[in-house]
């Protein structure tokens, strides 16, 4: 793990409500920068990356041996409150007076019905920024429903354009959650900055809906402008061609090549030892390519599929054309130059032991982002922060545990 906190949110504290992945991971961005992160749970309701992977179909018995949840939660401390009892909201809204930022995910009206809604967490904390992220936002006549990364994925249009023309639109997983953090997270950096000049709070109310909506920006622009709708078509492209995922040797092993002028496609006939196609009426200018994509993605599959993808693209990189393989998960955790960054890292975890995870994405130079610690253990930090932080005493807590308050 990484030393000294010297992130460039060193200082800032939140407190977050927060389950699966949208919610967890925009906070664990900002841990990742320095700022002190206070996870809320309750052992009523477990999060639930502490009991099952969707992505590998696997249970957790113990909710402090996820991987998942690690991945999710780095840098962070947890307590445990069952907001069910009017005390554990009291605390909670102690834990807002001495925080910056709160973040929520939970379905609209839940918070308020807790009395943890941003009208009343300000008045115990008038500055407070605070960030609801949900399906749908917090107002409207979907703001109640119920969503999860395929649902954000269907609802901000980006399934109905991923896939073949001849399948269906693909069900997108969690990589629209982790997406939807990230906006998250900017957000509350841009309400962090406002809060800098000018000493003022205020509400993010964030739909991953509408999150997801930003990133699909080609086709909206598409039928805006144009009033073309775009459904799926595989990897074509409107101008490059050829541009296209071809088969190397190997078991599903892949080269994503993309051509976007008559000169990169002049280098790509020389690399491939075919110069009599540079002047094949067929493919000699762009919008001829775009024509005869097919007979075009043919020949390059005859010539890739015979060749290493490492070394095609090392080939076609070296002439000016964009080429790079398709990596697989494994693939991936072994690339040389995923290994020389360092994005993959082992954190020590009192269960997990040694445990991979993701290094954070941004390298500063004066206030460098780190891993400092594993993510915690459901309510490791209790005493921490009831008796560090709020004052209370070790008998109060004490008492609190029995009657489930801390819980």
């Amino acid at each position: 793990m990484d030393g000294e906190n010297h992130g460039p949110l060193k200082g800032l504290r939140l407190t977050e409500f927060t389950t699966a992945w949208a919610g967890p991971y925009a906070s664990c961005l900002l841990a990742l920068l320095g700022m002190e992160v206070i996870k809320v749970e309750t052992r009523g309701w477990v999060d639930h990356t502490r009991a099952r992977s969707f992505s590998t179909g696997r249970y957790f018995t113990n909710p402090d041996e996820s991987d998942v949840f690690n991945n999710l939660n780095l840098n962070k401390k947890s307590v445990t409150l069952n907001l069910k009892k009017p005390r554990a909201v009291e605390i909670a809204k102690g834990l807002a007076a001495v925080s910056d930022v709160i973040v929520e995910n939970m379905r609209p009206g839940v918070m308020e019905r807790l009395g943890l809604d941003y009208e009343s967490l300000r008045q115990v904390k008038p500055d407070i920024i605070y960030l609801s992220s949900s399906s749908c936002g917090q107002r409207g006549p979907e703001r109640e429903y119920v969503g999860y990364a395929p649902t954000f994925a269907a609802l901000g249009g980006v399934s109905l354009n991923t896939g073949y023309e001849d399948g269906p639109p693909s069900a997108i997983l969690g990589v629209i959650d982790l997406r939807s953090a990230t906006t998250a997270a900017a957000a509350i950096l841009a309400a962090l900055f406002y809060h800098q000049r000018t000493r003022r709070g205020q509400h993010i109310d964030l739909a991953s809906q509408e999150a997801i909506t930003m990133l699909n920006g080609e086709a909206l622009m598409d039928y805006l402008l144009n009033n073309r709708v775009r459904t799926r078509r595989g990897n074509k492209d409107d101008v490059m061609a050829p541009h296209n995922c071809y088969p190397c040797v190997g078991n599903d092993n892949w080269i994503s090549i993309a051509v976007a002028d008559d000169k990169e496609w002049q280098a790509l006939c020389r690399a491939m030892d075919r110069p009599e196609l540079v002047n094949d009426p067929r493919f000699a200018e762009q919008q001829a390519r775009l024509r005869n994509q097919i007979e075009l993605d043919e020949i390059i599959t005859e010539w890739t599929r015979e060749q290493d993808y490492y070394h095609v693209m090392e080939l076609l990189q070296g002439v000016g054309v964009a080429a790079t393989p398709s990596l697989s998960a494994k693939a991936l955790f072994n690339d040389a130059h995923i290994k020389e960054r360092e994005v993959f890292r082992q954190v020590e975890h009192p269960v997990l032991g040694q445990n991979w995870v993701l290094a954070p994405a941004w390298r500063l130079s004066e206030t460098p982002a780190a891993i400092q610690r594993h993510g915690p253990l459901m309510g490791e930090h209790n005493e921490d922060i009831f008796q560090g932080l709020l004052g209370l005493t070790s008998e109060e807590i004490e008492t609190l545990k029995e009657q489930e308050v801390i819980y």
